[in-house]
């Protein structure tokens, strides 16, 4: 289950993580995003323990979108130690966002 995150607790829940997380930077009005959410709830299912996995709603987290220069969403961002390390744009297939995080676990 992914954990819902706000520029509030972005910092505890994300940057200071002890395990890889993926943020899926969203919106509710967003189509796209709404595609790529099966397969993001899917990855978060089945890396549970070694990947943490965060919903960033950016109509609700405009500060941290911007921080991370979030152009375009959706954007799923890789982060470990509390960099970004991998950033995929746009409605993929669960494989190829597995390709982005596998070696970052």
């Amino acid at each position: 289950m992914a954990v819902n995150v706000t520029d509030a607790n972005f910092e505890h829940e994300v940057l200071s993580s002890d395990v890889p997380v993926l943020v899926d930077f969203w919106a509710e009005w967003c189509m796209p995003c709404k595609m790529v959410a099966p397969a993001v709830g899917a990855i978060a299912e089945e890396y549970k323990g070694r990947l943490k996995v965060c919903k960033l709603n950016v109509d609700e987290g405009r500060q941290t979108a911007v921080t991370y220069g979030v152009m375009s969403i959706p954007t799923l961002a890789v982060f470990k130690n509390g960099e970004i390390v991998d950033k995929v744009i746009g409605v993929l297939p669960k494989n190829e966002i597995e390709t982005a995080i596998k070696p970052h676990i």
